[in-house]
């Protein structure tokens, strides 16, 4: 397909109804002639892979020695940054993307407004739909279309340093009121509790998302959007409260700074995912064995809400040329029981399946929370995160326009609440230049 602004600007605004579906020609901006085939039997066949969940190259490989005929070539893609996306969005315009690529949840809208992924129910993938958990299964389908396989997820959960709030008479907290005086408490021993990292729009939206808000919705053909929202103020408020009483840090995480101050004890908790034990028992072994994992605070005491932070597909692109084989090897790759035992070894993240595991197979860092069966927080939280958020187009945008509101925020004083105003204002333009209808929620 070559570009057509006129024609590219009609499929755009009919992606915008989520119920509708995307209408999306399903294929991307640049054409190299390439059709998709069924493959014949006997032919072999070679699908290419872009990844960068660590240890992904077993799996393939397991699958590779079970089916020659279909062999899959992995290439690592640097997960820095958004650089992965980047590359895929130029590979789909240039009209040469990869068989497969690994697509996070939040970003998958994005690539269906390049008319990247392929539409994966005509193949028959309704027919796993059982296979995974219903709301990550959902995260991909828009309308009557299916457009990847999910992997894994991240339930979120509260990591903390249980050495130092013992030694500290600091009971884990099991609110948010509670958070903010465990907070309190720390700060007199001359430690954090925590970082408010600005640039992390991804954490940011799992705590609106445990809150209730409701970022994307849509109504007929028109997205609204709800940055700006009342249970993401709220989110806001309490945050500014902690950083302006000076009870957190706002430092980014997960970056060198950060790590240091895990590893001396400057930073006791964190807000994270279930992935995030391999995060911490690798950037600081010096603390094995005094980590635990708890659950999310609750904004009201006795509930179960929680959200998620995270969370991978596998997806296959537009114009893969044995699509079929491209999604038996993702259907595999993210249920077949010793697939998924090498992806728990490699540290992926939260099994999207639903069979083929056990609870206590995902604990392959136990030492290193002092023997706690600390995939039992993280299931829990699965099982009772907020279903009824979704994900829509510009995501990754509106990430970076966050951690940059966020930053001028903390630089000259303004408000956390102006920084909701402004980057609900930036989204809707931002979006109405794809195309989009879109109109304020909230």
């Amino acid at each position: 397909m070559t570009s057509n602004p006129v024609h590219r600007r009609t499929v755009l605004g009919g992606a915008a109804a989520l119920a509708a579906g995307f209408a999306l020609a399903g294929c991307g901006d640049g054409d190299d002639g390439r059709q998709p085939e069924e493959r014949k039997k006997g032919q072999k066949i070679e699908l290419t892979f872009w990844s960068w969940v660590p240890g992904i190259d077993k799996p393939v490989d397991l699958w590779n020695r079970e089916n020659p005929e279909v062999q899959v070539k992995v290439e690592k893609v640097s997960a820095v940054n958004g650089e992965q996306y980047a590359k895929m969005h130029a590979a789909i315009k240039a009209g040469n993307p990869p068989d497969l690529g690994q697509i996070e949840f939040p970003v998958v809208p994005s690539f269906l407004l390049d008319n990247g992924l392929l539409d994966l129910a005509p193949l028959g993938a309704a027919r796993h739909k059982g296979e995974f958990f219903g709301w990550q299964w959902q995260q991909s389908v828009f309308g009557k279309g299916l457009y990847a396989i999910p992997q894994a997820s991240g339930p979120m959960g509260l990591f903390v340093r249980q050495d130092l709030f013992d030694k500290w008479g600091v009971r884990t907290p099991g609110t948010w009121d509670e958070y903010e005086s465990a907070a309190k408490a720390v700060r007199k021993k001359g430690a954090w509790i925590e970082t408010f990292a600005p640039t992390n729009g991804n954490r940011f939206a799992g705590l609106a998302w445990q809150a209730g808000a409701k970022w994307y919705a849509a109504d007929g053909d028109t997205w609204i959007i709800g940055i700006d929202d009342e249970p993401t103020r709220k989110v806001a408020d309490y945050w500014e409260a902690l950083v302006r009483q000076k009870l957190v840090k706002t430092i980014p995480d997960r970056q060198n700074a950060w790590y240091k101050d895990l590893q001396t004890g400057a930073i006791a908790a964190w807000l994270g995912a279930s992935w995030g034990d391999a995060l911490l028992s690798g950037n600081a072994p010096g603390t094995k064995g005094k980590w635990r994992a708890a659950p999310m605070p609750q904004w009201k005491a006795g509930e179960k809400v929680f959200a998620n932070w995270g969370g991978s597909t596998t997806a296959v692109f537009a114009k893969a040329r044995y699509p079929k084989d491209a999604l038996d090897f993702a259907v595999w790759l993210n249920t077949a029981p010793e697939s998924i035992a090498l992806l728990i070894d490699g540290g992926y993240g939260f099994p999207s399946a639903k069979k083929g595991y056990a609870t206590a197979d995902l604990d392959v860092d136990k030492p290193f929370f002092g023997g706690q069966e600390y995939s039992r927080i993280f299931a829990d939280a699965g099982a009772h995160v907020d279903t009824s958020w979704r994900w829509g187009p510009g995501v990754d945008t509106l990430y970076q326009r966050l951690g940059d509101a966020f930053t001028d925020a903390l630089a000259d004083g303004g408000s956390f609440r102006s920084v909701l105003k402004k980057v609900q204002g930036q989204t809707l333009s931002d979006l109405k230049g794809k195309g989009l209808k879109v109109e304020s929620g909230g």
